[in-house]
């Protein structure tokens, strides 16, 4: 508790934390409305549900290419502020669209403003990773991970809330707001030269496209010529898949099987339950970086969460549902804090935009995927439950394969280090 107070005292990375959270709330509270607005407006197609959920996955599969080397070419503070900015005023066009009514218009601005919100955390966390010392780390991931865990507690109320009162123009215009509050944040930092551009300056006309191809590729052989990167990243792809499923089944299932008439009710209580699991579980799992190895907590954070996501689907009422899918909540922060600890430590400064750009296609892809064959197959072939074991059996398949790959990965990295500064 001490450090997290400590790693406060640090003005850069204080304005760096409330805009991330400014600007995650501005991405998430909008489109979660929109997704009730959905489903109250097209009861019988929750495929709309689905298809509002890719909106927010599917740009990455655009602009992969072009995110990790503008993080790391450009001014990554430029980069971060630019995103908010552009991302409220597309909120004022997503305002128009939905006066409107035409859905492939809102869908369309959804997908740009998506889009660019995309290169926002690469250039944020490359930026975190110049202004904290290696020992922060995992401080810093913890601290985020307790932000979005208070974020799952009361996003889906205040979403709900906003919606209930003010409707759904209401909640995009708490958009709008969050993401100038956040450009203005970012705006306010003092952050050196050597971490806003640790590659020197560049201009736009450098970035041709061989140029960015290049780039690009010199991210991919990094992770691939790094063992233990390149099996962390790899379980990215599974969680890319525990996303998509998760953004949407907790809603389907109070919807179409556990509370059919309340279930707008009923998801502002699982959201409570879920969000004060994993800000449990983040306490504990920040504690819990100090005793522990990195891999013996992510692969105790898989084993818990995927067992307990697929007791889930057996849950006879919605009260017991809500009690194990908080259990199952415990064990995720374990998982995100000590990758987000991890990571930092071991990729290059320099390199950081870069490995960002292919962790967040990777997981993207597989997280539109699994939208885009739940949007088809629910509930016409595959029932509910169904997915509750596809996404816990995910969790536990990476767990069984980082358990065996990650200690032995490990020891060599310590090895090597140790031969390095020998």
């Amino acid at each position: 508790m001490k450090k997290m107070i400590e790693i406060f005292k640090n003005p850069i990375f204080t304005k760096l934390f409330l805009a991330n959270l400014t600007s995650h709330m501005g991405s998430v509270i909008g489109l979660t409305a929109f997704m009730f607005y959905l489903l109250d407006r097209f009861t019988d197609q929750p495929m709309y549900a689905s298809l509002t959920e890719m909106m927010y996955s599917l740009p990455t599969l655009v602009v992969f290419f072009l995110v990790g080397v503008l993080a790391d070419r450009m001014d990554r503070q430029k980069i971060a502020y630019h995103c908010d900015t552009i991302s409220a005023m597309l909120t004022v066009v997503l305002l128009g669209a939905i006066y409107i009514g035409w859905l492939p218009l809102i869908f369309a601005v959804l997908f740009l403003r998506s889009g660019v919100q995309k290169f926002f955390f690469p250039a944020e966390q490359a930026i975190l990773q110049g202004v904290l010392s290696k020992d922060d780390y995992s401080t810093a991931a913890g601290l985020n991970q307790m932000v979005m865990s208070l974020f799952m507690l009361l996003g889906n109320a205040v979403a709900i809330f906003v919606y209930w009162n003010a409707g759904i123009y209401g909640a995009i215009v708490v958009d709008f707001i969050t993401f100038v509050l956040s450009a203005f944040l970012i705006k306010k930092c003092v952050i050196p030269e050597e971490v806003r551009q640790p590659n020197g300056k560049h201009t736009w006309k450098d970035l041709n496209v061989s140029f960015v191809l290049k780039d690009f590729k010199s991210g991919l052989f990094y992770i691939l010529n790094h063992k233990l990167l390149l099996s962390l990243i790899s379980g990215f792809v599974v969680f890319g898949i525990v996303n998509g499923g998760f953004s949407v089944i907790p809603i389907f299932i109070l919807k179409y099987k556990l509370a059919p008439q309340s279930y707008e009710e009923y998801s502002i209580i699982l959201g409570i339950a879920f969000g004060s699991g994993v800000l449990i579980g983040s306490v504990v799992s920040s504690m819990l970086t100090q005793k522990f190895k990195f891999y013996q907590l992510i692969v105790a954070g898989l084993v818990i969460s995927g067992t307990f996501i697929i007791g889930a689907s057996f849950a006879p009422t919605t009260w017991i549902f809500m009690m194990v899918v908080f259990i199952a909540a415990l064990g995720l922060p374990l998982v995100n804090i000590a990758i987000g600890g991890w990571l930092p430590g071991i990729i290059d400064p320099k390199m950081m935009g870069r490995v960002q750009g292919w962790i967040n296609p990777l997981m993207m892809l597989s997280q539109s995927i699994t939208l885009g064959i739940i949007a088809l197959t629910f509930p016409g072939l595959v029932s509910v439950e169904m997915l509750y074991w596809l996404v816990g059996g995910c969790l536990l398949i990476v767990g069984a394969f980082y358990s065996v790959i990650l200690p032995r990965l490990m020891k060599e990295e310590e090895t090597q280090s140790a031969v390095v500064n020998g």
